[in-house]
């Protein structure tokens, strides 16, 4: 039911970040490439990991995943950026299996932190996060700096050659 994506997958995997990205209600959002989603993913220095979720072998959900690490614990880490189950899959226990996946590779790597962010709107998937014991982080805060306003702060930077 679950795994490794392949650079085949790269078109499918493409087109559930869109749907995911529209069910968010931010279809513009999702611009990456096949060919950008293709170097991250399979390239000489992969950046992100993905699994897969297949029925009858076909692909119905994904999970997209990198490591982070943590100063407090002297560890790697999972952080999850994308996890997407197509509708009509959905309550067939593809999600779980996606996470159950991820935390084996957490508790298999010596990984201490498996984390996500979820849109406070997401009802069904904060209910389902809970479910399986996950915690959200209510005293976090989690900020983003974009476009003009990150430029604007790279042209005060002092480190030569960034």
């Amino acid at each position: 039911m679950i795994r490794q994506a392949t650079p085949a997958d790269v078109p499918v995997i493409l087109a559930m970040i869109r749907e995911l990205a529209a069910y968010e209600r931010e279809p513009e959002s999702a611009r990456a490439t096949e060919p950008q989603l293709a170097e991250a993913l399979f390239g000489a220095q992969p950046a992100a990991f993905a699994l897969l979720a297949e029925a009858s072998g076909v692909p119905v959900g994904f999970a997209l995943w990198f490591r982070n690490f943590s100063t407090w614990t002297g560890t790697h880490g999972v952080y999850l950026e994308d996890l997407y189950v197509r509708p009509e899959a959905r309550g067939g226990g593809h999600g779980k299996a996606l996470l159950a996946a991820l935390a084996e590779l957490c508790v298999t790597r010596g990984y201490e932190r498996f984390e996500w962010s979820v849109l406070d709107w997401n009802e069904p998937s904060i209910g389902f996060y809970r479910s399986i014991g996950a915690q959200p982080m209510d005293e976090w805060t989690v900020f983003r700096l974009t476009g003009d306003a990150l430029h604007d702060l790279a042209k005060t930077s002092r480190v030569n050659g960034a």
